[in-house]
């Protein structure tokens, strides 16, 4: 099972960690950004499904219960996390002015919306604590460890499900 669960796992985490450090430089906070970001991570998710596949077909000799399949997608699925956290941590205090990229931008697009200026007031306050709260490398890995965990999460129990053989 540790081969299957590191190979799959690290495949996983690169492919991740790559689209992650490709998307940083285009991270705005808006809509689109976050389609490109989850798709990316769904992406490398995926491998979940191919790693309890192969841990069926090459370890099960084609057979898997639905633990072991869960057991080997979320082993899968916390590789891949910590490997998107690691990216995520290198980019975040490597690139000079990342947090101030993302979270101003919130600001400014309320300006340009016409927002009153208590709500400009209050978003301003809430992206300066929120940049004070990412600061510290173990809450911004936490914080960032939750975008892409819960869809690993999802896709090992529907590889479980659709997987299972006995």
């Amino acid at each position: 099972m540790k081969k299957t669960v590191l190979t799959y796992g690290l495949i996983s985490g690169v492919i991740g960690a790559v689209l992650l450090l490709a998307h940083v430089p285009f991270m705005d906070g808006s809509s689109k950004a976050l389609i490109v970001g989850y798709a990316g991570i769904t992406l490398a998710a995926l491998f979940i499904f191919f790693g309890v596949r192969s841990y069926r077909d090459n370890v099960g000799h084609g057979r898997i219960s639905f633990g072991r399949a869960f057991a080997v997608g979320i082993l899968i699925a916390l590789i891949s996390a910590a490997c998107y956290v690691a990216a995520w941590e290198v980019a975040y205090y490597s690139y000079p002015g990342i947090a101030d990229h993302i979270f101003n931008k919130q600001v400014e697009d309320l300006k340009e919306k016409g927002a009153p200026q208590a709500e400009i007031d209050a978003a301003a306050v809430q992206a300066e604590s929120l940049k004070q709260l990412l600061a510290n490398p173990f809450v911004n890995g936490a914080f960032t460890f939750i975008e892409p965990f819960p869809v690993g999460v999802l896709v090992t129990l529907i590889s479980a499900v659709v997987l299972r053989r006995k």
